[in-house]
């Protein structure tokens, strides 16, 4: 294992040996706010600890065997041989998940998200794939166990959505979503197209790490807040008391709304964390744009031509671009089953951090 590796793991385990002294002090035990900050610290930190501790475990236990194998004893020498060919393969797999571990985490990757899709390119059928992904993602989120709760929602007369948005609720959920936003085509031919001429339609889609309260400070003058009738489900008050809401943050332009609560207070409540994470993610894209870091997830403007992904209805298929990655199963991707996109999305994002901590620390 490269030098400088080791050193930041013997550093994770010194730090864990300093919390847990720490932890039986009185003084951090009366305080609420440091006990939980060393705790959580300590969590952080727990899986890689264990894991390279193990590592050094099978690493004597491997240089042993490798005297072992010298015995006189067939019987003690076969079963050294046996052992370093067992735990040459357990050390190497221990090592590349350890450089996984160490690479830098993402600060959201255990929040919620904040989903918008809309129809893009391609009028009629663009709406009817914009229902088609949030099936998509909603059959997905039924297979983590997670929940998701429509906040509003634009319903195309053809079919599916000129726009919904959604929250996911759930166990980290950003780190398996962030990867979708982008444009999405798909390539079928459309239920009203009498020729059988396949056709090119978009959808967009945006993945937001779901605000906390002190994520951002909004100020409420710089608030326009418009109420109305919700056209969509509600209850009984649909179309009859002016439960909807609209909120525009007249600093940035940003516009989000809220109808799918039956009380005006519950819905402005929805629509103020909605703005607030819309205003997170446009901080975080500016501040990627300026320290140069690749956006390769950004929605765009929905052109056929700007693609993260396509669906290829004819060949079963569906291709991510950013990674050249296909895979033959359209038909079960389309019923929620993306670990295998999604996995490979993960994968090569693991592949580029670990090559940066490579140029960074020379290993």
């Amino acid at each position: 294992m490269a030098d400088k590796m080791i050193e930041r793991l013997e550093a994770m385990v010194q730090r864990v040996n300093d919390i847990d002294s720490m932890l039986c002090e009185e003084s951090i035990v009366s305080d609420v706010k440091k006990l939980t900050s060393l705790n959580k610290e300590r969590a952080s930190l727990q899986d890689a600890v264990e894991e390279y501790l193990m590592y050094k475990k099978d690493l004597q236990d491997l240089a042993d065997a490798e005297i072992m194998v010298n015995e006189p004893d067939e019987e003690i020498a076969q079963f050294a041989k046996e052992s370093i060919k067992e735990l040459t393969e357990k050390t190497q797999v221990t090592y590349e998940k350890l450089k996984i571990m160490l690479l830098p985490k993402d600060p959201n990757d255990d929040k919620d998200i904040v989903c918008e899709i809309r129809g893009a390119a391609g009028g009629d059928e663009a709406n009817i794939f914009a229902g088609d992904l949030f099936r998509m993602y909603t059959r997905y989120a039924e297979s983590q166990g997670w929940k998701i709760q429509i906040v509003d929602e634009s319903p195309s007369s053809a079919g599916g959505f000129a726009s919904v948005s959604f929250i996911v609720r759930g166990e980290n959920v950003y780190s398996k979503l962030k990867f979708e936003s982008g444009a999405h085509r798909v390539q079928r031919i459309p239920s009203t197209e009498a020729s059988g001429r396949i056709h090119t339609s978009t959808a967009t889609v945006l993945v937001m790490p779901e605000a906390e309260e002190v994520d951002v400070e909004i100020n409420q003058s710089d608030l326009k807040i418009d109420t109305y009738r919700s056209s969509g489900a509600g209850g009984q008050n649909v179309n009859k008391t002016e439960s909807a809401v609209r909120i525009t943050h007249i600093p940035t332009g940003i516009v989000v709304a809220c109808q799918v609560e039956r009380s005006q207070i519950q819905n402005r409540e929805i629509a103020m964390n909605l703005l607030k994470t819309r205003i997170l993610a446009a901080k975080q894209a500016e501040q990627d744009e300026k320290i140069g870091n690749e956006r390769r997830l950004k929605v765009g403007t929905g052109e056929r031509s700007e693609k993260i992904r396509t669906y290829n209805y004819p060949q079963n298929r569906v291709t991510d671009h950013r990674i050249s990655f296909t895979i033959q199963k359209l038909d079960r991707v389309m019923e929620g089953d993306l670990d295998d996109v999604i996995g490979a999305l993960v994968n090569a994002d693991q592949q580029d951090k670990m090559e940066q901590e490579a140029r960074k620390y020379g290993d």
